[in-house]
């Protein structure tokens, strides 16, 4: 590859600080608006359909995040590759890896569609459905579903525009699907009377326009990493290659489905399905803090791959503790608003008060942690970031796996339903402490290696 996307995309000279901010900013601006999908959606829905129809889509958490894994799975772990295969100066692998990425996207994502077509019902009571909730999430499921692929690939697509060096136009796809279904939902719902299934297709179809946009992206002339038809051919070492990577992504997510399903069951025993239109409510809204870190990651991720391929270790780290700085900022304030603030974020969401009434409390509970994680996601990434997959699977899997399922079953027994609140944030701090150990651990061997 020439030098010239190597020196236009200044990874390796600019202020970092700057640098930051540049990719940043839209990296942010791009996360928290998907995750005003959920927010949208479950605001018109409770508001316009009722308390039940939260509970029956936060039924279809655990799916939406299962299709969000497999998109990242291959879009985190080809972003990160490509990053790094830039800072090599390296351009026709760069994109051999673009063009092995879709090709994987459509063939994941579309057996995973298939499967939960064929199983739909089954999966649906196994996330904790009733006969109160249970058609409310079968309505949205049976559209969701068939645009499953164009979820994996719309997240996938923004993961590689993003780490190639353009990070506006990444945000500003993101930002045409969010207006779309901003627009979409009340019409649909409101207008049409369409209800929770309006919902689902307002987001099909923004999901739709902004792969079309993502897809136009990298073939333009104009843009420097573009697809070829021979690249679409996959190769082993790409696709392991990039599956290294995305695995800490997708154990993540994977691990956060699993999580989900038994924290709904643990809800609907101890607080029926009211509690689990509470999880609802509050995942949606610890959703909104930590999608700013998430974009935080996504930010920094070409800046740290790409001067980690270079050699530029000063900057790396500099790049890290700027991150970490700006992420604990972050989740603390939204520990400040869902401490003091829970029951005025709760009524955007619904006008039932006994819905309201535990959702509030679960709220301040989930948030108690939140001060600390915001370093321990951003750790997280930092391996991710510079090709350390092992690392980067096991620190995902400590907050939302290895400690979260054993208080699952052992603090509500003790404290009820306000034990199932609290398993996150306990799961929160023990992943805090572990992070905080490794990275300095990681750090002291670095720099004895390379002195």
């Amino acid at each position: 590859m020439s030098n010239t996307l190597s020196k236009s995309n200044n990874l390796a000279t600019d202020n970092i600080a700057k640098l930051l901010w540049m990719y940043t900013l839209p990296a942010m601006v791009g996360t928290v608006v998907m995750s005003v999908y959920n927010i949208v959606d479950r605001i018109f829905i409770g508001q316009g359909v009722g308390p039940l129809a939260i509970s029956g889509l936060a039924l279809t958490f655990p799916f939406m995040i299962v299709l969000m894994a497999f998109g990242m799975l291959i879009g985190a772990g080809s972003a990160s590759r490509i990053s790094i295969t830039l800072g090599e100066n390296n351009k026709e692998k760069a994109e051999k890896i673009l063009g092995n990425a879709v090709t994987l996207t459509f063939i994941i994502s579309g057996t995973v569609v298939l499967f939960a077509m064929l199983f739909m019902d089954n999966l649906l009571y196994l996330f904790g459905g009733t006969t109160n909730t249970i058609q409310y999430a079968h309505d949205y499921m049976k559209i969701i579903i068939p645009g499953g692929v164009l979820t994996a690939l719309y997240f996938g697509l923004n993961n590689i525009m993003r780490a190639s060096g353009h990070p506006r136009k990444a945000m500003f796809n993101i930002l045409l699907g969010a207006v779309c279904n901003i627009i979409l939902d009340p019409i649909f719902i409101f207008v049409f009377h369409w209800g929770i299934e309006g919902a689902a297709i307002a987001t099909v179809i923004s999901y739709l326009v902004g792969t079309i946009n993502g897809v136009t992206h990298f073939m333009l002339k104009s843009t420097p990493l573009r697809f070829h038809l021979k690249n679409f051919k996959l190769e082993k070492e790409i696709i392991k290659s990039i599956i290294s990577i995305g695995l800490s992504p997708f154990s993540m997510q994977i691990g956060t489905s699993l999580v989900v399903i038994l924290i709904n069951s643990t809800l609907l025993k101890y607080g029926g399905d009211l509690a689990i239109g509470a999880y609802g409510i509050i995942n949606s809204v610890n959703m909104l803090v930590v999608m700013f870190i998430i974009g935080l990651n996504q930010g920094s991720q070409p800046i740290i791959g790409f001067n980690y391929g270079a050699k530029n270790y000063d900057r790396v780290f500099k790049t890290l503790r700027y991150a970490a700085i700006v992420g604990t900022g972050l989740t603390t304030l939204g520990f400040l608003i869902g401490t003091f603030l829970p029951h005025q974020v709760v009524s955007l969401f619904t006008r039932d008060e006994s819905l309201q009434q535990v959702a509030t409390v679960a709220q301040r509970i989930s948030v108690m942690m939140f001060p600390i994680i915001g370093f321990q996601i951003v750790v997280s990434n930092f391996f991710q970031s510079i090709g350390n997959a092992k690392i980067a699977i096991v620190l995902s899997l400590t907050r939302q796996f290895i400690f979260l399922i054993p208080a699952i079953f052992l603090l509500p027994p003790i404290f009820g339903l306000n034990g199932a609140w609290a398993v996150m944030p306990v799961s929160d701090g023990l992943s805090a402490i572990v992070s905080a150990g490794t990275f300095f651990w990681f750090y002291k061997k670095f720099k004895a290696e390379t002195k």
